[in-house]
Order: structure tokens, then C-alpha cells, then sequence
């Protein structure tokens, strides 16, 4: 069957995934490789000093990267996109949408960028014995509760991105396990939202406006591989205006982009992990036992399968860089040189991999915004130097890459210094690897493992979830998702690793001793 033909009887499957600044959309073949793909660029708006998109961006973006993907679809193969066998929705994780019994939203989202649920979170954690970090949407919530605001009575639905827009195209307020374990935490052996944390959490709010009981405002979890709802006819206008997509598709269930990546990266059994790099950098590490201590720094998430993940979050990744590579790309377009965005990328990237193993004691903090992992309720992007140091553009520029990786370093040294977590292969994936070097590479030697790249790392969490929309509509069911990676997608794919160098391992390990130290300096920046 030719690809033409196949996305023509409707057995292709679709992914769509809202990132941080893209949105975008995957169609995917017979063997689960990308077929076509559409994007809408979209940002986070600071609202009355609130992270937030509003729905109706959310709303418009879903269309018009759709629309992208079947104007693609029609242009490489000739034939409309009118049907599949599975789709899903996947997105980033936490924060808060709240709407009462009639559906309206009642504040704004708060996004998971957003660190304003310190004495929530502190309090959590210590109720639960259990990290709670302040962009988990149950801190939102506890935060709001804290804070007495005028919305907390009406509160009927809490839900995430994904699960938000899963809603509108199904009408089902159901999620993903992966997901829900960014809303809550999860007990992995019965696959639900813990029992006890939750009774724990009613008789906290107990005598407090907010009248609910926790388990009736948040969304069913439904296990990978089962149907969680098709697409209707509300939802198919609202997907395509033009009608040429039709209702009934079955959706996965809807989940959150830490889990797409696993399965985009085929890292979701133990002693295996990834790490996902764009507007933020997080890593996935499945775990083989419980970690022996709560660690703020560390989050436990779960699988698309629900098996505990020990989670490093960064807010911060690549924003600085870009800002950087657009500031130099202005200085050459001012000096009668343009370059194109790729090839300018490129070239930072060139020189980054010439600049010295520590940068010449040229530091660079990429915060763009607070950052647990490290105690900074807000953040400033600040480079510093000492009057010695070597100012070149090629230790500034392989101190900016390094920046990206840095806070993420000081988490996972906790994993493997204090937890003796062992890790058997790490898979990154994400915009920041698009020019893998030196990204890989000083990736390899700040975590101290080998880094692998997969041909398919630039497709991202798009293409995650329309795996998992067509491990849902696999013929034979009693298969699990780790043999559905493993003969259906990742069996013949090639991949590039790198291994640590001595000379980065040695470079980054001088350079983090002066970040560290440093972090006053960049704590006194963000106050001003």
C-alpha cells in the first residue's frame, strides 16, 4: 500500500502536541514514521504578572496547526486528510485551569512557568511526605485555597492543557496517567490518584470556601493503549471549520509532554531515561525502586504505563540562547551581512564547540523565570566575568550552550551522587538538540553518560502521542507499549551516541564550581 493510499483508507494516526512556543501536529505511517506535520508558533503572555494563554489562543492555535498539517498532507500526497485510526493531545504539563459546573474558565491559566505556590507546595510536601513542586496543579489549587480567592466555591472541573483540549474534541473530562501524575500523585500499583494524599488534602481544606471533595474535580485517569473518547461532531468543527475531517475518530488518552517524550525516545523501562530540551529542560529517569529521601529538586512522575519516573524540571533552557543568536543576528544584518536563521545557528553552535573547557571563567545564568531546582523565586538572564577572564565569542557562546544544561546538572548529580540511580542509556530529544553539536556532547559530559540521539529526536512530543494514539488503535491488544516501541518503531531506527569526554567532563565540573557559587550573585540580580 503506498503512503497515498494508506493516509487515504484512514489508517494513518495524528499527534498534536502544544509546546511552550509551538504547536504542532504529526501524521504517522504504516511503520509509525512521520508523514507529515503541521506548526502554529504561538508565546505565553506575563498577564497581571501571571504566565498564562488565553483559551481562545489555545482554540485558534489547535486550527490553524491542523490546517497546516492538512494543506502538507494535501501538497506531498495528493489527497485529503479526512480521517484516522487514532489521534491524541498531548501538552505541557501542570498548572491550573479551573471552570465551574457551567464550563467557564474561572481565572486565567497559570501556567507551569509560574512559581507563586511556595507555602502551598512546602505544605504539601510536608502533609504528604511527598516532593510537591509549585507548578503541580494541585499547588495551584492549594495556593488559591491558601489565599481565599473569590473563585475557589465554584470550582466543578481542574484539569491540564491537554486534558482541556482532549475535552473539547471529545466532551470527556478523562487523562492520562503520565499526565495525572503532574496534577497529583499517583499510586503506581493500583494506577490512581493516591488515596491517602487525597483524604489528606480533603481534611486540610476542610472548614475552608472550597467545598469539594478533591476526587470529584479531577479528571478519570485512563490507562495507555484504551479508547478515552472520539472525536464529535463539535469537536471535528472545531478541529477543521471546513468539514473535510470527519467525527469518530477514537482518541488516546489525552497526555502531558514529559511522557511523549518518553515514548518518542523509547525510554520507559528502567535504568532508562531522556531528556527534553526546548523552553524548558527536563529529565526522565524510570526508576527501579523508590528513592531513600524526599528531594525537592526531584519530582516523581510516572510513565504513560504509570511506573514511577524521578523527574529534574527546569523552567529555563534555550530562551537566553535564542535571545542571544536574534541580538548577534541583528549586529550582522546592521553590518550589511545577513544570515539565515539556521545557518547563524549553526555558526554559534561551530564556535561554542572552539571556546575553552570551562569558557574562560565567562558564566552565563539563563533564568528567564524563578527556578526551584535552585532557590530563585524570579529569575534575570545575567552573563559575569571576571577581569581575567577570556572574553571570547566563543567562550561566551559555549558558556550560553552550557547554561542551558547547568541547573539541570545540579538535580541529576542528586539522582546519581546521593540516590546512586544508575542510568544504562539516556535519549535526548527537542530543538536544542537540531544542532546536536555541541549540544549532545556537553550534554553527555555534564550528566556523564552516554547521550543518544535518535534520527527521529527533532519530531518531539508530537510524534510521541501520535504513537500512543496508534498503540490505541493497535489490532492486537494484548500487546504492551514497550514491545509496540520496541517491534513497531524503534526495532530497525538508527541512532547517533556520544560518549563523555575527559576534557568537557573536566571543563564543566570547573565551570559548575564558579555557577554555584555564583548563584548569589544571580539571586541579588533577580531582585532588582
Amino acid at each position: 500500500m503506498t503512503q497515498t493510499e494508506f493516509i487515504k483508507s484512514g489508517k494513518a494516526s495524528i499527534g498534536i502536541e502544544f509546546g511552550s512556543t509551538r504547536i504542532k501536529a504529526v501524521l504517522i505511517g504504516e511503520n509509525n514514521e512521520p508523514l507529515a506535520s503541521g506548526v502554529h508558533d504561538w508565546q505565553n503572555t506575563l498577564l497581571d504578572g501571571v504566565w498564562t494563554y488565553p483559551l481562545d489562543e489555545v482554540k485558534a492555535g489547535l486550527q490553524d496547526c491542523f490546517a497546516d498539517l492538512c494543506k502538507n498532507v494535501e501538497k506531498e500526497y495528493g489527497t485529503k486528510l479526512t480521517s484516522a485510526a487514532a489521534m491524541g493531545v498531548s501538552a505541557m504539563m501542570h498548572g491550573y485551569l479551573v471552570f465551574d459546573k457551567d464550563g467557564k474558565q474561572l481565572v486565567p491559566f497559570r501556567t507551569w512557568r509560574n512559581t507563586m505556590t511556595e507555602q502551598a507546595a512546602a505544605k504539601l510536601t510536608e502533609e504528604f511526605s511527598f516532593n510537591i513542586p509549585q507548578r503541580w496543579s494541585i499547588a495551584h489549587l492549594y495556593q488559591a485555597i491558601l489565599n481565599n480567592e473569590e473563585h475557589i466555591d465554584k470550582i466543578a472541573f481542574m484539569t491540564t492543557l491537554a486534558g482541556y483540549v482532549h475535552f473539547l474534541l471529545t466532551g470527556k473530562k478523562v487523562i492520562g496517567i503520565g499526565d495525572a501524575s503532574g496534577i497529583f500523585p499517583i499510586d503506581s500499583v493500583n494506577c490512581c490518584y493516591d488515596e491517602g494524599m487525597t483524604e489528606k488534602f480533603d481534611a486540610l481544606t476542610g472548614g475552608t470556601r472550597f467545598g469539594a471533595k478533591l476526587l470529584d474535580i479531577m479528571p478519570e485517569i485512563v490507562m495507555v493503549g484504551e479508547n478515552a473518547g472520539t472525536l464529535t461532531e463539535e469537536g471535528a468543527k472545531l478541529l477543521d471549520p471546513t468539514g473535510s475531517f470527519k467525527a469518530g475518530v477514537p482518541l488516546c488518552p489525552p497526555e502531558g509532554d514529559a511522557q511523549t517524550g518518553m515514548a518518542a525516545t523509547n525510554s520507559i523501562a528502567p535504568k532508562t531515561g531522556n531528556v527534553s530540551a526546548g523552553t524548558s529542560i527536563f529529565s526522565m529517569i524510570v526508576l527501579e525502586k523508590a528513592l531513600s529521601a524526599v528531594h525537592r529538586e526531584i519530582d516523581i512522575v510516572t510513565t504513560p504505563c504509570g511506573d514511577p519516573v524521578a523527574m529534574v524540571h527546569c523552567n529555563s533552557c534555550t530562551t537566553d540562547f535564542d535571545a542571544w543568536v536574534a541580538m548577534f543576528g541583528s549586529l550582522l544584518s546592521a553590518a550589511g551581512s545577513d544570515m539565515s536563521k539556521g545557518r547563524l545557528y549553526d555558526l554559534i553552535y561551530s564556535l561554542a564547540a572552539k571556546g575553552d573547557p570551562d569558557c574562560g571563567g565567562v558564566i552565563a545564568y539563563n533564568y528567564y523565570a524563578g527556578e526551584p531546582v535552585t532557590g530563585l523565586d524570579s529569575g534575570k538572564p545575567l552573563v559575569f566575568r571576571s577581569p581575567d577572564s577570556k572574553f571570547t565569542i566563543e567562550n561566551l557562546a559555549r558558556s550560553l550552550v552550557y547554561s542551558t544544561v547547568a541547573t539541570l546538572k545540579i538535580g541529576m548529580d542528586i539522582l546519581t551522587e546521593e540516590e546512586k540511580v544508575s542510568l544504562e542509556r539516556i535519549y535526548a530529544h527537542g530543538g536544542l538538540f537540531k544542532t546536536p553539536v555541541p549540544s549532545q556532547n556537553l550534554l553527555a559530559a555534564a550528566l556523564g553518560t552516554d547521550i543518544t540521539l535518535m534520527k527521529s529526536a527533532g519530531e518531539g512530543g508530537a510524534w510521541g502521542i501520535a504513537l500512543l494514539a496508534a498503540f490505541t488503535a493497535r489490532e492486537d491488544k494484548s500487546m504492551t507499549l514497550d514491545r509496540f516501541l520496541d517491534e513497531k518503531v524503534f526495532g530497525a531506527m538508527d541512532g547517533s551516541t556520544v560518549s563523555p569526554d575527559a576534557r568537557d567532563t573536566d571543563g564543566i565540573k570547573a565551570y559548575m564550581d564558579i555557577y554555584k557559587a555564583g548563584l548569589a550573585a544571580e539571586r541579588a540580580a533577580a531582585q532588582i
